[in-house]
């Protein structure tokens, strides 16, 4: 239940959902763009360990932040958590989420641009980096380029290009990247990520039914890492009775109310 004081923190169309972890919650705003399952995906993909810095680029309202804290505080302690957002009234509401969970020793937000974040934090100054970056890349035909959903979808503040060039710059030598992306732009991913020194290493396609095709993908890049990928068992979402599967249960049960269309499969 809302406390009066967490009440009188919202602010128009804002609610506080659960986020079933360690008692975790978020402040999200339905008008903008609330999380979907790739964000969770993402989380528990990546790998943090103890004392190690991670950046999360595009952080949102720092869902992937709060939920990779959730997974690994106990067997990650003492690693920190940068989220990086551009847009005002994100990184306000990241910061606000921060504090709603007593997080602020652990998880830092800083406005900024994806593009400068190397200038931002300096060259190799992170053993992680995350980003559920915009998968679009047509632009044509928006109503409102500049308003968060279509920030979000669309690669209208920065590219592909933009986000693999600067993880790789943030990132220590064999530092880890790790990514959600489209199946549909894989080789432009590859190519993007080996130009700048990340190389593929573990990649996960995502299926919403064992009978559809992959929507989602899964990747592990690593910072003049050898080469060598690892294609991992396909991720199925859905049984044919459309419950979850047992393992996508574990990760997003008890969190569909907090979930968006938006960012869902």
């Amino acid at each position: 239940m809302m406390t009066e004081n967490e009440g009188a923190a919202l602010c128009g169309h804002e609610r506080i959902d659960s986020l079933q972890r360690e008692g975790y919650r978020i402040i999200q705003n339905p008008e903008c763009f609330c999380f979907g399952m790739d964000a969770v995906l993402l989380a528990a993909y990546a790998k943090a360990g103890a004392g190690e810095r991670v950046l999360d680029m595009g952080t949102g309202n720092a869902v992937i932040p709060l939920l990779m804290h959730a997974r690994n505080h106990i067997s990650s302690s003492g690693a920190h958590y940068t989220g990086l957002e551009i847009q005002e009234k994100s990184a306000d509401l990241a910061r606000r989420n921060v504090d709603l969970n007593g997080l602020n020793e652990d998880i830092s937000i800083v406005q900024g641009d994806i593009k400068e974040a190397s200038a931002l934090f300096g060259g190799a100054s992170f053993h992680v980096v995350t980003s559920n970056p915009p998968y679009i890349d047509e632009n044509h035909g928006l109503v409102n380029p500049n308003s968060a959903k279509a920030v979000a979808r669309h690669e209208i503040l920065c590219t592909l290009e933009d986000v693999v060039r600067e993880a790789s710059k943030c990132l220590r030598d064999k530092g880890r990247f790790y990514m959600v992306h489209r199946p549909r732009r894989l080789v432009q991913i590859f190519e993007c990520m080996r130009r700048f020194r990340l190389e593929p290493k573990r990649m996960r396609m995502v299926y919403p039914a064992k009978d559809k095709n992959a929507n989602m993908v899964l990747l592990e890049a690593v910072r003049g890492g050898n080469a060598q990928l690892t294609v991992e068992k396909p991720l199925i979402i859905c049984k044919e009775s459309g419950e979850y599967t047992d393992e996508v249960r574990l990760l997003y049960d008890g969190m569909q109310g907090s979930i968006g269309r938006e960012g869902s499969l």
